[in-house]
């Protein structure tokens, strides 16, 4: 009996073992499923993350940035103008007069003439010659860079734009961030004082208000009119604007490539006001 006990003990064991130990296909089975709801949880987590950041937090943080379009902003009265440059391509200037983005006409075109001390943007002559055909309140822009001195920037700007009556004074991108902060202000006060002697009217400064706090913190620029750059949002940071860009991706019939749309601080009669008289 005790020997058959002992059998009967082993086999007892042997089998109690067994069952403990997981069959390898019983373990890959269970990999698979653990895979798989990680997949389902990780989708519908996404799914979650997009739907409330699409619905909750651009319409609370962002509220224009939808699209990057402003069909948003209402400004039913409001003076609108774009900013062009070679990056716009050809233009149909017909299709672009006709034009109605926000239910009003484009009063004025704004277009890069310059950059630095010897870039002249390549469809700036033509553009130039049909804003005015067309009959459109036309200006001309220089983008300044820190390579080179105001003097030089302000005589390549000279040399291609010869404003008439009724233009619109220049404009004087702002955007680089500046190496040596005092240097580069030293020359832009030269180009903007060579600009306004050469013509007889006040540039306007463009910048953003976060730059402008930064580099342009000198009374002096209070003097000019200011173009701000501010997007997708109720109104600009900042106490003063005579020019409000507010987008840099509107639809514009004609131009067929995303455009910057500007609204003017102030009626047509006051725009007018600002011109080469």
């Amino acid at each position: 009996m005790s020997d058959a006990r002992k059998v009967l003990k082993k086999i007892g064991g042997r089998k109690k073992s067994s069952s403990r130990r997981r069959s390898p296909r019983k373990n890959k089975s269970h990999k698979r499923e653990r895979w798989v709801q990680t997949a389902i949880a990780v989708l519908i987590a996404s799914v979650l993350i997009f739907v409330a950041y699409h619905l909750i937090f651009k319409k609370l943080f962002f509220r224009f940035a939808e699209d990057k379009t402003t069909t948003h902003l209402q400004f039913p009265t409001g003076v609108y103008g774009i900013d062009i440059s070679r990056y716009q391509g050809k233009i149909d200037w017909e299709e672009l007069k006709r034009s109605n983005p926000k239910g009003t006409p484009i009063y004025f075109v704004y277009m890069k003439a310059s950059e630095g001390k010897d870039l002249r943007d390549p469809k700036f002559k033509s553009n130039w010659k049909k804003a005015k055909d067309h009959g459109f309140m036309r200006g001309a822009y220089h983008y300044f860079t820190e390579g080179s001195t105001g003097s030089m920037q302000a005589n390549m700007f000279i040399k291609n734009v010869t404003l008439e009556k009724g233009d619109l004074p220049p404009m004087v991108d702002v955007e680089e961030v500046p190496k040596d902060k005092e240097a580069f202000n030293i020359e832009l006060k030269g180009l903007i004082l060579a600009l306004e002697g050469h013509y007889g009217i006040k540039p306007i400064i463009y910048s953003s208000p976060e730059y402008r706090k930064k580099y342009l913190n000198d009374k002096f620029y209070d003097n000019y009119p200011y173009w701000v750059a501010h997007y997708y949002v109720d109104k600009p940071d900042t106490d003063r604007w005579d020019i409000w860009q507010y987008t840099d991706n509107e639809e514009i019939p004609g131009i067929g490539h995303k455009v910057d749309m500007n609204l003017f601080n102030g009626n047509l009669d006051k725009l007018k006001g600002m011109t080469v008289k």
